[in-house]
């Protein structure tokens, strides 16, 4: 029994050694594990900072009458971050595949972004092959590749495929062990080869794309929030979700050559960085974005992240509040555009099917292209321009190479940049300037010959159109201003011309804006005005006599674009006042709508026309409407109009241009509009489409109301 006791008695003992001993162990292993020992407490924690940008948010633009036509839109991406990465190459290849199934699970894998592709891979029984591209060698990544593969230690001339396996070893793709018998590593791949061809992609094109802790490298783009739950979920570190910020087109292949684009910082690099700019900005590159970016632009703010020495966010604190852009509300009524851009290309159909359908060469059959504008010529506000063949900006990128090439030449704005001679609406102008200097009256008769002889004795006897026409058998007889206005006729115009002078005929012409910037905040051609001063600046052949008769006309050097002869007009109907042609309406505070700039009109130049001489050639344009060339588009017309049609010859092959500006209504013009169609036959045609745009402006037109046309709620 004693001896039994004793048995006892030890294994209680031995009981208690074991309880003692767990029990030390638990508590050691909560020290361990938890972290809360005493070293650890008693240890300040250090903390670390960095800093992130907060992109401010692009100003809006707007019609005149508050409709948005271009506005944002915000995607999400995710970026590898490497300040954050993780420190294992194993660990960052699992936080790639990782990223990729959270996408593939969401059914978003067409947002994961494709690595660019530098050095095939080929996927095999036996493993994976590689093969530089074609050139790679030259190219920039192509340089950074040697680079990085000459320190990896390799024999003299590697093989693409030793590369490819040292570099896979150094992404932790393949694991490897040294054969002695053999004197050699032998690699194993630690993933499916199929696998392992991916994640080389991806890790070749981090390095070469220059992975560091100011250039993070993007995984995918535009995804969805529940991809970005999945990957916050999953991952505390390692990853940075940015907002990208898109430009949303409302009205969508409308406005396209006014609105722009916007795009990274490709040139003027050293003025945007002394403006503030970070060379990863985006900027207007076109158009109204980048004519008004110093409105549209917003100031980026930055923010403080604060983290431990594992990585943990211990807080955030904004250092730098963003600003947003301001929001720019344009002249144009995009109604009106759509109508405009609609009735051009309808016009343009129009004439080249009658021309087809004609059988007449050169009747209009190869019309293809053309421009419109409407403006206020009270203020210089332009209220559509138009160029056709347009394009789409949301599909501008996709489009690029096709635009390009397409020979009518879709990316130039005509409406802005096309070269036109004037034809036969520059002759009011001169008569206007003839009246001006005393050079002829309202009573003036020209006996008008069809063949002018003025110059006989030098070979050369210009003739009028309907001489030409008629082979010689009919011509205008005597007639006055008014009546040379309304017929068009050359023969009185080269008269007045010679009696002018092509002095005087340009001084006017200066006034009135031809040859002359518009003011129009987008770029713009000059055009050429006629005449000695630039045939000798250009080293042309000298200027003689004959080519004043021609320059009388809208002829010899005269070239100006559509807005231009939009200007002129306005400025004759403003009695010589000229405003400067402007886009720009008012600029608004984002959020509170608040007004902080709201454009008016401004005079660039004046000069008297009086209210008799006014009248004599508005009366003349009134009859080309009425009776005229642009009578069987215009007669009996809801709303009286004034205006001048023009032809202009310029290539011996094909069809003439056609041109035609009118303002209405007559008794006090509120609207010009003016339309140029090149190979458009005739100007008579060209005059469906400015109709259209009356019947829009005139649609709801009260003539006894008041017009507010300052107020950005009403439309016209």
């Amino acid at each position: 029994m004693r001896k039994r006791s004793n048995l006892t008695r030890l294994a209680v003992i031995f009981g208690l050694y074991i309880l003692i001993i767990a029990v030390y162990i638990g508590r050691l292993l909560y020290l361990q594990v938890s972290g809360q020992d005493y070293y650890t407490m008693s240890t300040p924690v250090k903390e670390y900072s960095r800093y992130e940008t907060i992109h401010a948010q692009r100003g809006e633009i707007f019609d005149r009458n508050g409709k948005p036509l271009v506005t944002n839109d915000y995607s999400y991406s995710i970026l590898l971050d490497y300040a954050t990465r993780p420190s294992s190459q194993a660990e960052i290849n699992e936080m790639i595949l990782e990223i990729e199934a959270i996408a593939a699970r969401t059914k978003e894998t067409s947002k994961l972004v494709t690595p660019r592709s530098s050095i095939s891979v080929t996927v095999g029984m036996n493993g994976l092959t590689f093969e530089k591209s074609d050139g790679f060698e030259n190219t920039a990544r192509g340089k950074r590749y040697a680079k990085i593969v000459g320190g990896l230690g390799l024999s003299d001339n590697p093989t693409t495929d030793e590369e490819a396996r040292a570099l896979m070893y150094r992404y932790g793709i393949l694991s490897r062990e040294w054969n002695p018998r053999e004197e050699k590593y032998e690699y194993y791949y630690n993933y499916t080869y199929t696998v392992a061809a991916h994640l080389f992609s991806i890790r070749l094109d981090m390095e070469l794309s220059e992975f560091s802790a100011v250039q993070p490298y993007k995984l995918a783009e535009d995804v969805s929030l529940a991809v970005i739950t999945g990957v916050e979920e999953r991952f505390s570190r390692g990853f940075i979700i940015k907002a990208d910020a898109s430009r949303i087109y409302n009205y969508p292949g409308y406005a396209s050559h006014i609105l722009g684009r916007i795009g990274p910082i490709q040139s003027n690099v050293e003025y945007y960085t002394s403006q503030g700019y970070s060379l990863n900005a985006t900027v207007g590159l076109e158009g109204v974005e980048l004519a008004f970016e110093n409105y549209l632009r917003g100031v980026d703010g930055t923010l403080k992240i604060i983290e431990d020495g594992y990585g943990n966010i211990v807080r955030t604190e904004i250092v730098k509040e963003p600003i947003a852009g301001k929001d720019v509300f344009l002249t144009i009524d995009i109604d009106m555009q759509i109508v405009a851009e609609k009735a051009l290309a309808e016009n343009i159909f129009k004439i080249r099917e009658e021309g087809q359908a004609s059988g007449k060469p050169l009747s209009g059959e190869d019309a293809a292209a053309g421009a419109l504008v409407a403006q206020d010529p009270d203020t210089g506000e332009v209220l559509a321009i138009c160029s056709y063949p347009t394009y789409n900006l949301a599909t501008y990128g996709k489009d690029f190479n096709k635009l390009l090439n397409d020979e009518y030449s879709p990316l130039l704005n005509r409406a802005l940049n096309g070269r036109y001679a004037p034809g036969s609406t520059f002759k009011v102008g001169v008569a206007l300037a003839a009246l001006t200097e005393g050079t002829i009256t309202a009573d003036t008769v020209i006996d008008t010959l069809g063949e002018y002889r003025y110059y006989e004795s030098a070979n050369f006897t210009p003739r009028c159109w309907i001489y030409l026409l008629t082979d010689g058998k009919a011509w205008h007889g005597e007639i006055k201003v008014v009546e040379a206005i309304q017929e068009s006729c050359n023969y009185f115009f080269y008269e007045v011309g010679r009696l002018l002078t092509i002095e005087k005929m340009n001084e006017y012409a200066h006034h009135l804006g031809l040859g002359e910037k518009t003011g129009i905040e987008l770029p713009e051609e000059t055009g050429i005005l006629a005449g000695p001063d630039y045939r000798n600046d250009n080293g042309l052949d000298k200027w003689s006599p004959g080519d004043t008769l021609q320059a009388a006309i809208g002829q010899s050097d005269n070239v100006f674009t559509p807005i231009q002869i939009g200007t002129y007009l306005s400025t004759i109907l403003n009695s010589g006042k000229r405003y400067a042609t402007h886009l720009l309406y008012a600029v608004r505070e984002y959020g509170t709508g608040e007004i902080i700039h709201k454009s008016t009109p401004k005079v660039v130049d004046s000069f008297d026309i009086s209210e008799e001489n006014l009248e004599i050639v508005m009366e003349g344009m009134k009859g080309v409407m009425d009776n005229g060339s642009a009578a069987s588009v215009f007669r009996g017309y809801d709303i009286s109009v004034g205006g001048k049609t023009g032809t202009a010859q310029v290539f011996s092959n094909k069809s003439d241009n056609g041109i035609m500006t009118a303002f209405a209504p007559f008794e006090d013009p509120q609207i010009v509009v003016t339309c140029v169609i090149e190979q458009g036959s005739g100007g008579t045609d060209v005059g469906y489409a400015i109709r259209d745009v009356f019947d829009y402006y005139f649609r709801d037109w009260d003539p006894d109301a008041d017009d507010d046309t300052n107020d950005t709620t009403d439309e016209n």
